[in-house]
């Protein structure tokens, strides 16, 4: 190893802690130049937007590819350029769907889409532009000066009885941090604002979470990801602070006593949201901020202040829910979030207070949620490597592909490995070549939705877990 990189590389383990235990730590920010001359808070302070709908403005409909690169100048509230000159360093970008009713493989096709979208954002943005799984990636992007993506989903239409605990294990290991259970219609989880399903009848629905939904929010526990109560209805809403044990976020709502609207929150779920430890991201949807033809910055910190004011500073944050509704007249887009702060200077919030409704807020709760977790698929320190044939977004043309990935390590530790392939959240029982050290499965039933998932996994005699996930693509116009 040259000296050079010898000491590059005890540099970086003297500089990044191994783990986050404090937002402490997190660095000041040099923002973009256009806030060089402001002694404002919104300058340095970290910045986070909890719900960013950017992704489903960028796929070609008809291939689900994506076509717009945000790493440009672009007509979207949130591109990249757009989010620098905001100032915004962590952004909640979601995978959103509505759900395709009784077409589970196009919801989890559709849901790929977006997520493969965003890991093409990155390739196409080293510079700028990075996905982060946990806080730490969060400070270490943020660090290195770029805008840190953390991956959610917004409408969890894809997990169903016969896959749901295999596929959010998938999801967890693309980088999903949170998952909304629903866009406001009901599903296999729970019910959803709108309280009826999808399907063309609209057939209404009755109570709040599933058993299923359960289960999964206890996984999720254990996973440390984030249940999203936004788009809930207020049963399903009540049925999550019953089973959770971990602090959960309303990523992008408002308040309802200052707008009657099913999406906002009672005064009796912000106080329970906040005993919890929970944050509620305030939307900037005008539809949700008032009742009068339009809204303004003004409204957004309306909102802000009566939740302040009710369940107290370290419950509130921004979730702008950018790309996904219209914005108030005098915010149209991320290049003019500093106008928030601005206003919060003017109704007398200290400095302090503002960092923590800016992104502080946010990042502890990520924080809180990952150290309540009890399992990480993550394995660190085994003596194999998983590595797929595929990589992440390949595109294939058979629609009943051998799926392969070759297991590098020494041959006496693969022998008493157990090995298994999960597509689409659905495990299967794959044949290893010790000639070739190559683990395969063959697909038997044809595939028919453009986007899949693949995980291959390796555990070890203790029950040590390793894994691999790919997103890839089948070009069924080939």
């Amino acid at each position: 190893m040259p000296i050079s990189l010898f000491w590059l590389l005890i540099t970086m383990l003297l500089t990044f802690p191994t783990t986050l235990g404090t937002l402490d730590n997190f660095p000041i920010q040099l923002k973009h130049e256009s806030l060089e001359n402001t002694d404002s808070i919104h300058k340095t302070a970290t910045i986070a937007d909890s719900h960013i709908d950017t992704m489903m403005n960028v796929l070609n409909e008809s291939t689900w590819l994506p076509e717009v690169d945000i790493g440009e100048n672009t007509s979207l509230h949130a591109d990249i350029p757009k989010l620098e000159e905001g100032g915004i360093n962590v952004g909640f970008f979601a995978a959103f769907t509505e759900g395709y009713y009784d077409n589970n493989p196009r919801s989890i096709s559709r849901t790929l889409a977006l997520i493969h979208a965003l890991y093409w954002m990155e390739e196409n943005n080293q510079d700028h532009f990075q996905i982060a799984k946990t806080t730490f990636d969060i400070w270490k992007t943020i660090k290195a000066g770029k805008i840190a993506a953390v991956p959610t989903i917004e409408g969890a239409y894809s997990l169903e009885e016969h896959n749901a605990i295999e596929l959010l294990h998938q999801y967890y290991d693309l980088g999903i941090k949170a998952i909304g259970f629903n866009w406001n219609y009901s599903n296999a989880l729970g019910e959803g604002a709108n309280k009826i399903y999808g399907d063309p009848a609209r057939t209404p629905s009755n109570g709040g979470l599933t058993k299923l939904g359960a289960q999964v929010a206890t996984e999720m526990n254990k996973l440390g990801m984030v249940i999203d109560v936004s788009h809930m209805s207020e049963n399903t809403f009540w049925d999550v602070l019953e089973v959770t044990n971990a602090p959960i976020m309303a990523t992008h709502s408002g308040v309802k006593a200052l707008r009657n609207h099913q999406r906002n929150l009672t005064d009796e779920q912000l106080i329970a949201l906040a005993e919890n430890g929970g944050v509620v991201g305030i939307v900037f949807y005008p539809v949700f901020l008032t009742d009068k033809p339009s809204a303004y910055v003004t409204d957004i910190v309306d909102h802000i202040d009566y939740a302040v004011n009710l369940i107290g500073i370290d419950h509130v944050a921004l979730g702008s829910d950018f790309d996904g509704s219209d914005m108030p007249s005098d915010l149209q887009d991320a290049t003019e979030l500093y106008k928030i702060t601005d206003e919060l200077q003017n109704r007398g919030y200290s400095d302090e207070e503002i960092e923590k409704i800016l992104g502080k807020n946010t990042l502890r709760l990520l924080l809180e949620v990952e150290k309540s977790a009890t399992s990480n698929p993550y394995a660190k320190g085994l003596d194999f490597e998983i590595n797929p044939e595929y990589r992440m977004g390949e595109m294939i043309e058979e629609t009943t592909p051998t799926l392969e990935a070759t297991i590098d390590g020494p041959a006496n530790t693969i022998e008493t490995l157990d090995f298994r392939v999960i597509v689409d959240g659905v495990a299967y029982e794959p044949e290893y070549d010790n000639n070739s050290a190559t683990l395969s499965f063959k697909l038997t039933e044809p595939l028919t939705e453009h986007f899949h998932v693949v995980t291959f996994e390796a555990a070890d005699k203790d029950g040590t877990v390793q894994r691999a996930t790919r997103i890839f693509y089948l070009n069924k116009e080939a």
